[in-house]
């Protein structure tokens, strides 16, 4: 792959041509991991060039199950780093996150992790400037920004339609919660439903509207219906948080874990502005479907509904801006304002 170049004035890669399609790797290759590689695989724009999973068994399975001989599959990170690749695909525990994408970044390897980057806005801070030193594009699966009913209500609101923007509700309950002990783990994991749900509500939030400049913001965590204490690594189970943004607007989430809510999920998404609404939610429980709908008054139009197929997508894109020869965006800066807001959230 031939390394771009950065225009002096953007400070943005340019794309220059390929010789070939890049060839990637995929660490971790659990539920999530094999999807993105499935998805990687099939859009046919890279190349998979190795494979690595603390299960050596579950690293090549996942390699033949794409079509690769499971030779593919190699035993550690630093010998999947070895296989002259272009870019790599992290989906491990959160903890592990940062230091194995600075090590890539490192190499001149780009890099796509699975969420949350790192821990806290600090640990984020650091592989956006590992990618920025390096040159090397940086992604991170906020996959939720693919669903077809967010395109369609972020062009709503950039083309002034809803007007002024001035309340959001957003909601991510899980009725079951992870299954892995790690999660539970708070110098691990970084937290708990916050970092792992509600990291997608601010995210759509603030990327919905363009990332205005955060005031305020206040909260309240809770681990089995009990405020959570302020030391220790408990990790809370239900979070309510407000965030007052410069524009006068106010943002109000709540994500959970083992809520009792009658359903498997409960995911939506509500924007409503001075000349009507938007909404984003999931379809009878589901984890997978959404519709979306524009409200106007008593009045409401089918923005987008069932199928979507867009799990892969924010990886798919990933891989395709890589072929096309990109390297560091300063976009992915915006991933800082974020983890800034969940550090206020735990009050840290």
């Amino acid at each position: 792959m031939t390394a771009p170049s950065v225009d002096a004035h953007s400070g943005v890669a340019a794309a220059l041509p390929l010789t070939r399609k890049p060839r990637l790797g995929f660490l971790g290759v659990g539920w999530i991991g094999r999807n993105r590689m499935a998805a990687i695989s099939a859009s046919g724009c890279a190349d998979i060039a190795g494979v690595c999973d603390q299960s050596g068994v579950v690293a090549r399975d996942a390699a033949t199950s794409v079509g690769i001989d499971s030779s593919a599959a190699v035993p550690s990170f630093d010998a999947l780093l070895e296989r002259d690749l272009d870019g790599v695909v992290i989906a491990t525990p959160s903890a592990l996150h940062a230091d194995q994408a600075i090590a890539a970044l490192e190499k001149g390897i780009a890099v796509f992790c699975q969420k949350p980057l790192a821990r806290t806005a600090a640990e984020t801070g650091r592989v956006v400037r590992a990618a920025r030193a390096n040159n090397r594009l940086l992604g991170v699966d906020l996959s939720y920004r693919y669903t077809q009913g967010m395109r369609r209500i972020r062009e709503l609101v950039h083309s002034g339609a809803l007007g002024d923007v001035y309340a959001l509700d957003l909601v991510f309950h899980n009725a079951y919660g992870p299954d892995k002990a790690w999660f539970y783990d708070a110098a691990l994991s970084g937290g708990g439903c916050v970092i792992d749900l509600g990291i997608h509500l601010v995210d759509l939030a603030l990327w919905t509207l363009d990332f205005p400049r955060v005031l305020d913001v206040t909260s309240r965590l809770y681990s089995r219906g009990l405020p959570l204490p302020s030391d220790g690594n408990v990790v809370e189970d239900y979070a309510v948080a407000r965030v007052d943004l410069e524009s006068g607007a106010t943002i109000q989430l709540a994500c959970s874990w083992n809520l009792s809510a009658g359903c498997d999920a409960m995911i939506g998404a509500a924007f409503y502005g001075t000349r009507g609404g938007a909404a984003m939610r999931n379809v009878n429980g589901s984890f997978f479907d959404f519709c979306a709908e524009r409200f106007e008054g008593t009045r409401r139009e089918v923005l987008s509904s069932p199928p979507d197929d867009w799990g892969g997508r924010a990886a798919v894109e990933w891989a395709r801006r890589l072929n096309d020869g990109a390297a560091y965006d300063p976009e992915i800066e915006r991933l800082i304002d974020v983890a800034e807001v969940l550090d206020r959230v735990y009050r840290r």
